[in-house]
C-alpha cells in the first residue's frame, strides 16, 4: 500500500495540503513561509503544486512530474533561502495539519519522519539573499 493510500487517497491529501496552507496563512510561525511564498508565485500556487508533488511522491499520480518533467525537490527550492527555522516551522505546521485531519499512529509518524528529512535537506546557505527578494 502506498503512503497516499495509507492516508486515504487524493481527497485526504488535498484536505491535508489545504489545512497546512491555512495554518501557514494564519499562524505566527507561518509568517516567514508566507513571505517566501509571496516572493514566488504565492500561497495559492503553492497549494496546487504541493498537492501535485506530494501525490506523486506518496505513490499516487505524479501530477507535478507530468507538468514539470521532474520530481527534484532540491531543484524546486534552489532559488529559495531556507533557514533551519523555516524547515522546522514547515514540519511543525505539517504535523499540526496531519493531527487536525485525523492522521495519527504509524502512518502519520512515517510521514513526519519523511517530511523532516526532506525539509532538513532543503536548508541552504544563502547569506547573500537580500530582503528585497533578489540576490546581490
Amino acid at each position: 500500500m502506498s503512503m497516499l493510500e495509507d492516508i486515504g487517497g487524493e481527497t485526504s491529501l488535498r484536505d491535508l495540503v489545504e489545512h497546512f496552507y491555512d495554518l501557514v496563512e494564519t499562524l505566527p510561525e507561518g509568517s516567514n513561509l508566507r513571505r517566501l511564498h509571496a516572493r514566488g508565485h504565492g500561497v495559492e500556487h503553492a497549494r496546487v503544486e504541493q498537492f501535485d508533488f506530494l501525490s506523486g511522491f506518496m505513490g499516487g499520480r505524479p501530477y507535478y512530474k507530468e507538468k514539470h518533467g521532474h520530481m527534484d525537490v532540491k531543484l524546486m527550492h534552489a532559488h529559495v533561502p531556507i533557514r533551519q527555522a523555516d524547515a522546522d516551522n514547515w514540519v511543525d505546521l505539517m504535523r499540526k495539519a496531519l493531527i487536525a485531519e485525523g492522521h495519527k499512529g504509524p502512518n502519520a509518524d512515517r510521514l513526519n519522519v519523511v517530511f523532516r528529512r526532506i525539509s532538513d535537506m532543503l536548508v541552504n546557505d544563502m547569506d547573500d539573499w537580500e530582503d528585497t527578494g533578489t540576490r546581490r
